[in-house]
């Protein structure tokens, strides 16, 4: 199987710049995760599976060892020989542990050709998450509003008749048309005994 130049680099002051802004980004991104699900953790045994066909003990002689291919300076510098002077000399899960610290410094770059190959981003794989918005249009309510009108007095204006209506006194009529009460009164003597005293529905001579 192929090998690829430059894995698991040595730490660096520019990687833990680099880790340190990734920090500060996914602090950022926070609120655009709450939209989409989570990666998925880690999928070592499938990255191995890629790298090494999936042999946690492989020592094929070509610099690189165990399930994850790690590199002997790689493995010393993220504490790797803590557990075993090589990587493939290591268990599976102690294998992980060394590769969740360069994961987290180097990236899944650190595994270019398989991760490129599996798709393999920060661990997991990536998940495409499809937001939905539904707009609903609120429904207009109409009101229907009725109006109400007062019945108008009958007027003929070339001296003509007048309705008395509910409220009228001869003074608000004279008002209306522009003229005295007491000439209302005089040309409709006939029918009004007190100036003071009307009633609704009377017919009056006004003009």
């Amino acid at each position: 199987m192929a090998r690829y130049q430059g894995k698991h680099r040595k730490p660096s002051n520019t990687g833990r710049t680099l880790a340190r802004v990734a920090v500060a980004g996914a602090v950022v991104a926070t609120p655009i995760a709450i939209a989409a699900p989570a990666n998925a953790a880690p999928n070592w045994d499938k990255l191995a599976q890629c790298e090494s066909s999936g042999n946690w003990s492989i020592n094929s002689g070509n610099g690189y060892y165990g399930g994850l291919q790690f590199s002997a300076s790689t493995w010393a510098a993220y504490g790797g020989t803590q557990y075993a002077s090589s990587a493939h000399q290591a268990t599976r899960e102690q294998q992980i542990a060394v590769a969740e610290k360069v994961l987290a410094s180097q990236g899944a770059n650190a595994w270019p050709g398989c991760t490129a190959k599996l798709n393999w981003t920060s661990g997991g794989t990536k998940v495409t998450a499809k937001v939905t918005t539904k707009t609903t249009t609120p429904k207009k309510t109409t009101e229907t509003k009725v109006k109400t009108q007062t019945p108008k007095p009958t007027v003929k204006t070339n001296g003509a008749d007048y309705t008395v209506q509910l409220g009228d006194t001869l003074s608000k009529i004279g008002e209306q048309f522009g003229v005295t009460y007491q000439d209302i009164a005089q040309r409709n003597s006939s029918i009004i005994n007190d100036p003071n005293l009307i009633f609704p529905g009377q017919q009056l001579d006004i003009k």
